[in-house]
């Protein structure tokens, strides 16, 4: 019997501009943000169980290799999520919400 040695695709495909692990809803930023606190490719799948542990591996070894560009990535992510956040702080703010729920709390018998 031979082993025959094969590249195997990368597991991380890009939906929306978000790139995912293994064909899973589990972002690449989910991933290397608990990967960076420590946590095992097992611990990652036992957190995350639609995870495969062979898809784990092979996204931190791209992660690996490519840490230049996973970085900008994510800060490219980062920059975006604080973006939105500061949009929707603008168009519904929270202490107006809060105060009309208060009020209508009040209103209620």
């Amino acid at each position: 019997m031979t082993l025959a040695i094969v590249a195997e695709p990368v597991p991380l495909t890009l939906h929306d501009g978000v790139v995912r692990v293994g064909g899973t809803r589990v972002t690449l930023d989910t991933l290397v943000a608990v990967f960076r606190q420590g946590a095992t490719p097992e611990e990652l799948v036992h957190r995350y169980p639609s995870l495969k542990l062979g898809d784990v591996y092979g996204a931190i070894a791209f992660y690996l290799h490519h840490q230049g560009e996973v970085e900008a990535y994510l800060q490219q992510r980062q920059q975006q999520s604080e973006q939105i956040r500061a949009s929707n702080q603008t168009r519904f703010d929270p202490q107006g919400l809060r105060d009309r729920l208060l009020a209508r709390k009040i209103e209620q018998p």
